[in-house]
């Protein structure tokens, strides 16, 4: 099934610009340009409105780029399901992850699922929760190992693999750091409302921790007072060790060391969980299947 001229036009919206396109696809910008003419050519429409450096969507173009992309879901779906009653272990994963926790458990598995699969290409993404969860429901990638609440789940499918407790975690010095537990026992419980003036740094507006961060402020009653906001939950933990501020953190960044810091469970234990999401109405291959389970035993 050939459908490399499908493939270039999803490549030109995601890139708005048809050099750029042309650039990842391998090919010239001519023999790019001559196949998007001549598919509007057949259309009787532009898909495209076209400038120098942005190149944006027609109408047209949104519903042909919408469908293109199921047609090629249902090219992947369909070679997929023929591979596994095959039993031919070949093929392309894309799997999603995200920065930090998603690097590590990759790292982790991949050695485990190349030795049983050598002839799987996998291609990892690295992205924000959001970025990834697009991306599958644009069929852009094949699975996707996520963090996040139940509500922030989207229509897509979703595998809980872990629950996880969020931590409140202030510097050792801070006067209250003397009340926590001792290591190798469970975390002394903490009410968020008594660092109501202290200072947090917190994760960037938009990601699903941050979102669970608000809720938990919310249910303390109070807003925090936010000296720094950030992508990463390293830099939380730095400016913590720095005493800067406190913060909230999963359990997944302190269950090594925590030593340097003071770390509390709060009353009601807030958790989130560790999922892997693939497309709604979508097929997991074997080797996507495989490749879920190993995450799920490196989690455990």
């Amino acid at each position: 099934m050939d459908t490399k001229q499908i493939e270039y036009i999803i490549k030109i919206s995601e890139e708005n610009n048809i050099t750029h396109a042309a650039e990842k696809l391998f090919i010239t910008q001519s023999a790019l340009n001559q196949q998007l003419l001549k598919l509007e050519k057949e259309l009787g429409t532009p898909l495209f409105h076209r400038s120098r450096t942005n190149w944006r969507l027609t109408e047209a173009g949104e519903v042909y780029v919408q469908n293109a992309r199921e047609i090629l879901n249902i090219k992947k779906n369909t070679y997929d399901r023929i591979h596994d009653i095959a039993e031919h272990k070949k093929g392309v994963l894309k799997i999603g992850i995200t920065p930090g926790r998603g690097i590590d458990m990759f790292s982790a598995v991949y050695p485990a699922f190349h030795k049983d699969y050598p002839d799987i290409l996998v291609e990892p993404v690295e992205k924000g929760v959001r970025e990834l969860q697009n991306m599958i429901s644009d069929g852009q990638i094949d699975i996707s190992f996520l963090t996040l609440s139940p509500q922030d789940r989207t229509n897509d499918e979703y595998i809980p693999l872990l629950e996880e407790e969020i931590l409140l975690v202030i510097p050792k010095g801070h006067p209250l750091g003397a009340e926590a537990a001792p290591p190798g026992q469970p975390f002394a419980i903490m009410d968020l409302s008594r660092l109501i003036y202290e200072p947090f740094v917190l994760m960037n507006k938009g990601s699903t921790m941050r979102s669970l961060s608000d809720k938990i402020f919310e249910e303390a009653g109070f807003k925090p007072n936010i000296l720094f906001e950030t992508r990463n939950n390293v830099t939380v933990l730095t400016m913590i060790r720095t005493n800067l501020c406190c913060g909230l953190i999963p359990h997944y960044y302190v269950r090594r060391d925590f030593s340097d810091m003071a770390c509390f469970s709060l009353p009601d234990h807030p958790h989130w969980e560790v999922a892997a999401s693939y497309k709604k109405g979508g097929y997991l291959s074997r080797p996507a299947r495989e490749f879920i389970e190993l995450a799920k035993n490196y989690w455990s």
